[in-house]
């Protein structure tokens, strides 16, 4: 035959699809380009240093998002406090410990019906529960409890998947030389499950800033920066009185302005929240390769340990 493999003539089916493929894949890119051109076009002149470092004020007649920064950044900060430990914990407990039974279905069923229920309810359960019934009415300790519960099912999926990625011969070797079940989740399983680990706190951190409905019912639209330079003590004491007041963040800043009809400071606002965007996605391609690579030498390093130990 004179036709080869990849020689052989395209069929007319075959092409149209490839069109139809590398059409869509050019209209999300022209769609995306075009969203973040023009986001930039019209934000990019409004930004400036005195816009990233002051407070918006009506009597100074500025406008600024250096409160608002501060705020997402404790939000993020407080969130991942409260929800990382308890995501790896329950994906560790449903994957090494729990027996698979009712008990399993059910939370894996109640994990996956949390990551459908819409924001707008989180923040409605999270203004009744944590702001009247728990009395922390509008702060960023409220909102962070509900951003919690909203990336908890996130946190806990990415964990289960990486922690079945490892191999199962990492455990039995583990158990077999002597190991203790802890000692070994703590030495072998959670190194090398720690680039899917990463990824989850990364996109659950993308979550956070982007999350804005949830938000207004619990978080308020504070805009006050926190008063430090007065000592240590006073500065952990401010920063810690913080958690307890009303505190807006960028989105929500993004939010206010457009009610307002500020345009301009609203896409200003817009371009540094695609800004963050863009640095959590370059994070999430080098984060897993480098976490790769030292899980990789910390297998390594383990593994020579039990040789050692065996050996003697």
């Amino acid at each position: 035959m004179s036709e080869t493999l990849y020689q052989k003539r395209r069929r007319p089916a075959e092409i149209f699809l490839s069109a139809v493929i590398y059409g869509a894949a050019s209209v999300a890119v022209t769609l995306l380009l075009g969203i973040i051109g023009y986001v930039f076009a019209r934000g990019v002149p409004v930004l400036s240093w005195s816009f990233l470092t002051s407070v918006t004020s009506t009597l100074r007649q500025t406008a600024g998002i250096a409160g608002n920064l501060v705020n997402t950044l404790y939000m993020v900060v407080l969130t991942l406090l409260f929800a990382a430990p308890a995501g790896v914990g329950a994906a560790i407990y449903l994957n090494e410990y729990a027996r698979p039974g009712k008990l399993v279905r059910l939370i894996e069923f109640t994990t996956e019906t949390l990551s459908g229920i819409p924001s707008v309810i989180y923040g409605l359960f999270g203004m009744v529960f944590f702001g009247e019934t728990l009395h922390l009415g509008y702060s960023l300790l409220g909102g962070a409890l509900t951003l919690s519960l909203m990336v908890l099912p996130l946190m806990i999926r990415n964990t289960q998947e990486a922690l079945r990625a490892v191999p199962e011969s990492y455990r039995n070797g583990a158990l077999g030389m002597g190991a203790t079940k802890w000692h070994m989740i703590r030495t072998i399983l959670l190194p090398s499950a720690r680039p899917g680990i990463v990824t989850g706190l990364i996109l659950s951190v993308g979550r956070i800033l982007g999350e804005s409905a949830a938000l207004l019912f619990t978080a308020g639209s504070g805009r006050l920066l926190p008063r430090l330079g007065n000592g240590p003590a006073n500065d952990l004491r401010e920063l810690g009185g913080k958690a307890l007041e009303s505190g807006g963040t960028l989105t929500i800043e993004l939010y206010l302005q457009m009610q307002n009809g500020k345009y301009d400071i609203a896409f200003g606002v817009g371009c540094v929240l695609i800004a963050l965007v863009m640095l959590i996605n370059l994070l999430m391609k080098i984060a897993p390769g480098k976490y790769k690579r030292s899980s990789l030498y910390g297998r390594k390093r383990y593994g020579m340990k039990w040789k050692t130990a065996k050996s003697r």
